[in-house]
């Protein structure tokens, strides 16, 4: 037996707490299509509870989508399963990103931290300093670099060399984690679009909805009045 507040699913056939559930007249008439289609005996005096129509949901977005769009991404298609599963898709991208970085990746990306920092330039102007200092007027006769300083150009060479390909892989690594952001905002914009869509058309029904009963509400007062009226002139 039954318990009063609880109602059959239509279309698991379990039987849920009505707060769990959504009454026939309220579903969406492409959502109750989808669910006919699978379920002939669906009315609108059954119930389907929240997550089976969660379900048919996404797949009547997903059709939408496709019908829209042609052939659904995989960013897409990842949304439409967050729908069907009621998952949340906020994430952040910072931490995953930085929990993919290797070794190397980490090295890099200090050391273009530290060579795009005031502090790089003002140890790297000290040092070219001392050095001509040095061999230009401590060691004058005894030079290990005298005029035209060859080895400190040489080591400028390595230094300039070294520093490229490390700054580029940096920025390599900061377009994939701003791509990265990109697609998660996409994810989450075409979500939240979905979801207003959605919300649009449900409170377009839910107010003709509410309109029908007021025409049903004045019909029957008109009829009681007239009844009242026939009455009296009696």
């Amino acid at each position: 037996m039954n318990h009063p507040s609880l109602k059959k699913c239509v279309a698991c056939g379990l039987s849920k707490p009505t707060s769990h559930m959504m009454p026939g007249d309220l579903v969406r008439a492409p959502i109750a299509a989808l669910i006919t289609a699978d379920h002939p005996q669906w009315s609108t005096d059954q119930y389907i509870c929240l997550d089976d129509l969660n379900r048919y949901r996404a797949t009547q977005i997903e059709k939408s989508l496709t019908a829209e769009r042609g052939e659904l991404s995989a960013l897409e298609q990842e949304v439409v399963d967050s729908l069907r599963e009621h998952e949340l898709l906020t994430e952040n991208v910072d931490e995953e990103f930085a929990g993919q970085r290797t070794l190397g990746d980490r090295l890099s990306d200090q050391l273009a931290a530290f060579g795009g920092s005031w502090t790089f330039l003002i140890v790297f102007a000290a040092g070219m300093a001392t050095w001509i200092g040095v061999n230009a007027v401590v060691l004058r006769n005894e030079a290990f670099d005298a005029y035209p300083f060859i080895l400190l150009n040489l080591v400028l060479s390595f230094i300039a060399a070294i520093q490229a390909p490390v700054i580029m892989m940096s920025q390599n690594r900061q377009e994939a984690r701003d791509r990265m952001r990109a697609e998660h905002d996409y994810r989450i914009n075409l979500k939240a679009e979905l979801e207003i869509r959605h919300l649009h058309v449900k409170l377009d029904e839910l107010m003709s909805h509410q309109w029908e009963r007021m025409m049903e509400i004045q019909q029957m007062e008109v009829e009681l009045m007239t009844e009242i009226c026939s009455k009296n002139k009696r």
